[in-house]
């Protein structure tokens, strides 16, 4: 926000050349106001800024930004200047700009780091897509038990000043297995000439490099941590995750969702950079799925055409019947489906989730069948427009919604349940994919009804 505000007179800065009194005011900014700034400049300004600042600044403006912004500053600096950058970078950062980019330009990049750094982000990189392992730094600060707390303090002091985070010393043993994690706060208040061991209780918890990255968003959720250790299968002490990344994670988990719930791939890019046939493509896909299921609806339309001929009357409550259906089950679905990514429930709860469900349809549908019933009686008393035969239509509209609303409610709970145990994402139980398979099925239910209850009457 502050950058917005300033933007104009940033911009009449730079036109003024004025590029000294520039610097002194983005000395006072904050890494994520200035790469706001950033993004809202015309490029030949970015870098222009960019070269402003300290390396460190500059290094931790620039893993605020996003990807492309990246892309573009790399370009418009020469390879000393990226070098500078890169090296200055956190590892974990580093290696999400790395996975970002095509392998041929990542090997390019690698070679401006220096020896250390290009170790540590082939050792990364190294580790499977979507694991901790890829989310992890090893920019952390061990002590051993045996030290004192005034030699842990002086420890502190003398490698502490590039580590992400200061919050939580570790404690490893001469292998360098991890065997306890302590708050900083606890060194501070303890006496200096008592040991590590003394203020240790062996009670921690930590993640492993192979694990999925969701693990590590459910372990920051369940443990409430700033910082979590990251170990090998040995248990020796490898990197550790801060909770800015996983928030990250979190952000990418609950976007991918929210666009396979809406019946669509999940976009790679965001929505204002993302190219517009490659968003076609994204979305091309399911809608014509969607649309060839919805054919089966005509299909069950004109299986009940003669039906439909007897008593026209029928094919007034046709909407109502099926959208009645497609949004309890997707209700349904959307429930489940948010339950399970928050670990409330999980496949063995499906008989759990089957018979709150066919409570809460059976209730949901008697209630639209008293609305339904009600609105038939109204327009009857007012119009006659249903005819003598106006009460057995009420009641057939009426036990059509009940049987509609509680198979929605199943279909859209127990769906999640059926993809997550053939290995697919629950996510792809999306709203619409729910409502066109309920429609179908909620035509059969509403005009066999119609013929037990009609038969001799209307039908």
């Amino acid at each position: 926000m502050l950058s917005r505000l300033l933007q104009p007179e940033i911009q009449s800065l730079i036109e003024e050349r004025q590029l000294s009194i520039l610097k002194e005011i983005l000395v006072e900014w904050t890494p994520a106001d200035i790469a706001e700034l950033l993004v809202d400049l015309p490029e030949k300004d970015r870098v222009i800024i960019f070269r402003l600042l300290s390396k460190e600044l500059a290094a931790d403006t620039f893993e605020y930004m996003d990807f492309d912004t990246q892309m573009d500053l790399l370009k418009l600096m020469g390879k000393e200047e990226s070098a500078v950058i890169l090296n200055e970078m956190d590892p974990d950062d580093r290696t999400w700009l790395f996975e970002e980019l095509p392998a041929s330009a990542a090997k390019q990049l690698l070679q401006l780091l220096s020896p250390d750094e290009r170790k540590i982000a082939v050792q990364l990189l190294g580790y499977p897509e979507n694991s901790v392992g890829r989310l992890m730094t090893p920019d952390y600060i061990a002590v051993k038990p045996s030290y004192t707390i005034q030699e842990t303090l002086d420890h502190i002091r003398e490698h502490g000043q590039n580590k992400e985070t200061l919050n939580i010393i570790y404690v490893v043993d001469d292998k360098g297995k991890l065997i306890d994690d302590i708050k900083i706060k606890d060194f501070l208040l303890a006496p200096l000439d008592q040991t590590v061991s003394d203020l240790m209780t062996e009670n921690f918890v930590a993640l492993h490099v192979f694990d999925d990255q969701e693990t590590a968003v459910e372990a920051f959720k369940k443990y409430d941590r700033v910082a979590l250790p990251v170990i090998d299968k040995a248990g020796i002490l490898i990197g550790i995750v801060t909770v800015d990344d996983v928030f990250d994670i979190a952000e990418e988990e609950a976007t991918e969702d929210m666009h396979k719930q809406a019946a669509m791939e999940a976009l790679d890019e965001p929505y204002s950079s993302i190219p517009l046939l490659e968003m076609i493509k994204k979305r091309a896909g399911w809608l014509a799925v969607l649309f060839l299921g919805e054919m089966f609806t005509a299909s069950a339309m004109a299986f009940f055409e003669d039906e439909i001929a007897k008593a026209v009357i029928l094919a007034m409550f046709v909407p109502l019947i099926i959208s009645s259906g497609g949004n309890s089950g997707s209700q349904a679905a959307t429930l489940v489906v948010r339950a399970m990514a928050l670990g409330e429930v999980t496949l063995k709860d499906w008989f759990f989730v089957i018979k709150r469900e066919l409570i809460t349809g059976l209730t949901l549908g008697s209630i639209l069948a008293i609305i339904g019933f009600m609105r038939i009686f109204v327009w009857q008393m007012a119009s006659h427009i249903y005819g003598d035969h106006w009460f057995y239509v009420a009641l057939t509209v009426s036990t059509s919604l009940v049987g509609v609303v509680m198979w929605g409610t199943i279909t859209g709970s127990m769906l999640p349940f059926i993809l997550k145990k053939l290995g697919f994402d629950p996510a792809s139980s999306s709203a619409p994919f729910v409502a066109t398979l309920v429609d179908v099925t909620g035509l059969v239910i509403y005009f066999s009804v119609a013929i037990f209850i009609l038969s001799g009457k209307l039908l």
